[in-house]
C-alpha cells in the first residue's frame, strides 16, 4: 500500500468581511493523499476547493489547521525548507495565458526555474535541461522562441505543466486545468498528466467542477458543498454507491449518451446559504429534498460508513437505497 505523501489536517480558512462577520472558506477539511495517487477534489463554484489548493502550495496561510508533507507540517517549515518544498510541489493554474509571463518566451519561462535555483553550470547546460523537458510533454523546439499569446490554449497549458515538472517535482495540485479548455485538447491534457504520473510516479490533487474529468483521473474523490467535504471514497465507491444527496445531484448533472431514454436530473431547489457566518445545521438543507427538522439544528459530522466511504448526512442510507439515480448508477473503475 502506497504510503501518505500530503495529508490536510482540520484545514480552515476564514476571510474577515468588513462589517458583515467572517467569510467560511474552507471550514475543518481533512484528507490524504498517497504517493503516486490522484485525488479528485470537486464541487461547485465557490465551494472552496482552489482556496485549499492555495493552502495546499502556501499561497495563503491557514487560519487554522495543519498540512503534512512527508509527515513536516508545511506551515512550521524553516526558509532553508520551503525552498526545497517548492522544487517538491508545484501547481498547475487553471487559466493558462494569465499564468504565464506575456513578455517572456517560452524558452525564458522554461529556464527560469533553473536560473532561480541554479541548476546548469552554464547556459548551454540550462538550454539542455529545457530541450529535455520540452521533450518530456512532447513540445516542439521550434516554439522556445513564441510568446504565450502566439499558442493555442491547450499549448499553453502544456508549457505550464512542463513548468510544474521543471525541477523534478513528486506533487502537483492541478487547479482546475482543462476547464477553459475546448473538449478534444482537454482529452490530450488529461492524457498527458496521467502518461507522466505513470512515467515519473507523481502524486495529483485534482480540483475540478466536472465530475466526468475527475472520474477519469481520480483514484479518490471527494466532494466539497460550502467549504466542506460532504463525501469522500475511492472513484468506483463514488459513483456506484453515492450516499451525499449533493453528491446524487452533481453526478445527476454528468452529460450521458442516452437512446430512446429520459435520462433522470436532480434539479436543487432553494437558495444557497451564505457562507458568511454560517450557522448550526446542515448547509445543504436548504437545497435538499431529504431535510429534516434535525438537519436544521444539528451539523452531521463525516463519518466512515463502509471501509474507506465517508459521509456527512444523517440519512446518508437513506439517500442511496431509494435514489432510482442512485440504482442506475454502475461501478466503474479508473481509465473506464
Amino acid at each position: 500500500m502506497s504510503s501518505p505523501l500530503v495529508q490536510a489536517q482540520n484545514l480552515k480558512k476564514y476571510f474577515k468581511i468588513k462589517g458583515r462577520g467572517e467569510l467560511h472558506a474552507v471550514d475543518d477539511v481533512s484528507f490524504t493523499i498517497n504517493e503516486g495517487e490522484t485525488f479528485g477534489l470537486v464541487g461547485e463554484s465557490g465551494c472552496g476547493k482552489s482556496t485549499i489548493g492555495n493552502l495546499v502550495m502556501r499561497l495563503l496561510d491557514p487560519t487554522e489547521g495543519k498540512l503534512l508533507y512527508r509527515g513536516k507540517n508545511i506551515y512550521e517549515c524553516s526558509r532553508e525548507e520551503k525552498t526545497e518544498l517548492c522544487k517538491k510541489m508545484q501547481i498547475i493554474f487553471q487559466d493558462p495565458y494569465s499564468s504565464l509571463n506575456p513578455r517572456k518566451t517560452i524558452r525564458s519561462i522554461l529556464g527560469e526555474s533553473y536560473q532561480i535555483q541554479k541548476i546548469g553550470k552554464s547556459k548551454e547546460e540550462q538550454e539542455m535541461l529545457v530541450r529535455e523537458l520540452c521533450d518530456r510533454v512532447s513540445i516542439s523546439h521550434g516554439i522556445l522562441d513564441y510568446f504565450p499569446h502566439e499558442l493555442d490554449g491547450g499549448m499553453r497549458q502544456v508549457v505550464g505543466i512542463a513548468r510544474a515538472l521543471s525541477l523534478s517535482a513528486d506533487f502537483i495540485v492541478c487547479d482546475e486545468p482543462v476547464s477553459s479548455l475546448d473538449v478534444s485538447v482537454q482529452a490530450k491534457v488529461i492524457n498527458l498528466l496521467m502518461d507522466l504520473q505513470k512515467e515519473l510516479g507523481l502524486s495529483y490533487l485534482f480540483i475540478s467542477h466536472d465530475l466526468s474529468v475527475v472520474k477519469h483521473i481520480s483514484d479518490r474523490i471527494a466532494v466539497m458543498y460550502l467549504g466542506e467535504i460532504v463525501e469522500q471514497a475511492d472513484t468506483k465507491t463514488m459513483f456506484a454507491n453515492t450516499m451525499h444527496p449533493y453528491s446524487l445531484a452533481l453526478l445527476s448533472a454528468v452529460p450521458q449518451v442516452s437512446v430512446g431514454k429520459k435520462v433522470e436530473r436532480i434539479v436543487l431547489q432553494g437558495d444557497v446559504p451564505s457562507p458568511i457566518n454560517p450557522g448550526v445545521g446542515c448547509r445543504f438543507a436548504p437545497r435538499c429534498w431529504m431535510a429534516s427538522e434535525r438537519c436544521k439544528t444539528e451539523s452531521p459530522k463525516l463519518t466512515e460508513v463502509e471501509p474507506g466511504h465517508f459521509v456527512s448526512c444523517f440519512y446518508a442510507d437513506k439517500a442511496s437505497a431509494n435514489s432510482s439515480l442512485a440504482k442506475k448508477i454502475k461501478g466503474v473503475k479508473k481509465n473506464d
